[in-house]
């Protein structure tokens, strides 16, 4: 199957069982709080990214050849140097009721998911419930041009936090590497996704195609 087709699937996919619940109630700073992953933006970050969305380069999506995850260097680089890995920097931000084993080591907390509203319990035994999604997926970049950077730009941005979001493993696999005009999660979640999303590319100068332009458009009209 073509990773078009795939996406195709995966997108009817989602029609499935995902709630629609509220987004949660924390800022939206890659520092911030337990549960950062959630609020709605406020009305100065909602501006800027309208801005900053008629800004971004539309373009079409390369061919996606020789795409491999391993040409984003290494998995969850501690590139922030303050001791622990970037996924449990995520678990640590994202989660609420976080327990640790030593400084780092998430153990097991609770996850109000954006992408589908749904509740969940996180425990290291089961890490793979909760995954770390890439916001601007990996591939996708690859396609959009990133496929032209140096590894090092293509390891800082796969271990940047304004690109990771602790998120369900069942919406998160059927995001895998669509654009917004492909996949979206739940309604009360859009608008803080398109806010992140067009951070991202605006930071790693990437393109959007016509149909994500149009999709963010569409979420940033809910904030």
């Amino acid at each position: 199957m073509t990773w078009r087709n795939r996406v195709v699937a995966v997108g009817l996919a989602l029609v499935v069982p995902l709630a629609g619940g509220c987004d949660g109630s924390v800022g939206l700073s890659d520092t911030g709080s337990p549960g950062a992953s959630g609020s709605r933006p406020g009305a100065g970050e909602s501006g800027r990214a309208r801005k900053d969305l008629s800004g971004l380069r539309v373009a079409s999506e390369g061919s996606g050849g020789g795409y491999k995850r391993d040409q984003f260097g290494t998995r969850w680089k501690d590139t922030d140097h303050n001791g622990c890995d970037q996924r449990n920097d995520v678990l640590a931000r994202d989660l609420t009721r976080v327990d640790k084993k030593g400084r780092c080591v998430v153990t097991s907390g609770h996850l109000h998911d954006p992408y589908s509203g749904k509740d969940i319990t996180f425990a290291k035994s089961d890490a793979a419930e909760v995954q770390i999604d890439h916001v601007y997926p990996l591939a996708l970049a690859w396609r959009m041009g990133a496929s032209r950077w140096d590894e090092d730009r293509r390891e800082r941005f796969a271990n940047d936090h304004i690109n990771l979001l602790a998120v369900w493993g069942v919406p998160n696999r059927q995001k895998s590497d669509s654009g917004p005009g492909e996949w979206k999660p739940q309604k009360g979640f859009q608008c803080t996704y398109a806010v992140k999303y067009v951070a991202v590319a605006k930071k790693y100068e990437l393109p959007v195609t016509r149909a994500d332009h149009n999709a963010l458009q569409d979420f940033l009209a809910r904030c």
